[in-house]
């Protein structure tokens, strides 16, 4: 039987022991490392060559979303599951654009996990059944015609991202906050703020939360 090399990224070493824990049952896994930042899991995928790569969402130094993209740009044959306890649509959407080709939760069962690996591994997508309603949900919603921007003013030329940020803007938030709430790096969030202002030819930072409070309807859905 081939193995399948695992290589585990998370920021908490007693979410990784407990994690080879419960696949040392399974005799065709082999753990061959493990990563406790989005930089580190880069680097050991790199270093390791794994068939999968596990990681969280939330991680130092690179998040799980930026280190799946890096990941499956530079190494292709190195299969991505994201195990987190998010269960945001937005969330959902963003692994799905980064290449993992899976996401589950971590409440998920010991054999749901195996199933899962197996899948990844041999180019297979698949979701915790949360998830699969979450992406089911989304979809009804848009062949309906339905919206769930923070930000839904028409005439707004942004993104949605711009608008997510827009909103956590008129909630206060600074950089670093957002960049936590959106699992992207401050620096990211900064670039979001610049290409906002210069869409809205607004100058600087007092004007800009002022025009945020002004539209603010709704918050991202949880």
């Amino acid at each position: 039987m081939n193995k399948i090399r695992i290589l585990l990224a998370d920021d908490h070493p007693l979410v990784r022991s407990g994690l080879i824990k419960l696949l040392e049952p399974f005799k065709e896994f082999i753990i061959i490392g493990e990563a406790s930042d989005g930089e580190e899991a880069v680097a050991m995928t790199k270093k390791l060559e794994p068939d999968v790569v596990v990681i969280d969402l939330s991680m130092p130094k690179l998040s799980g979303v930026e280190a799946t993209k890096i990941i499956r740009k530079n190494f292709p044959s190195a299969k991505v599951l994201v195990l987190t306890m998010y269960d945001n649509e937005e969330y959902v959407y963003q692994i799905l654009k980064s290449g993992a080709g899976g996401y589950m939760l971590k409440n998920s069962g010991r054999d749901e996990l195996a199933a899962a690996i197996r899948a990844v591994a041999r180019g297979d997508r698949f979701f915790s059944p949360r998830v699969s309603e979450i992406v089911m949900e989304s979809y009804l919603r848009k062949s309906e015609g339905r919206s769930d921007l923070p930000m839904t003013d028409d005439d707004l030329p942004l993104t949605k991202r711009e608008r997510e940020i827009l909103y956590y803007i008129a909630d206060g938030f600074n950089n670093s906050q957002i960049a936590e709430k959106l699992f992207i790096s401050a620096r990211t969030v900064e670039t979001h703020r610049t290409n906002i202002m210069q869409k809205l030819d607004i100058h600087d930072a007092a004007n800009l939360v002022r025009f945020a409070l002004s539209k603010k309807k709704k918050p991202p859905s949880d």
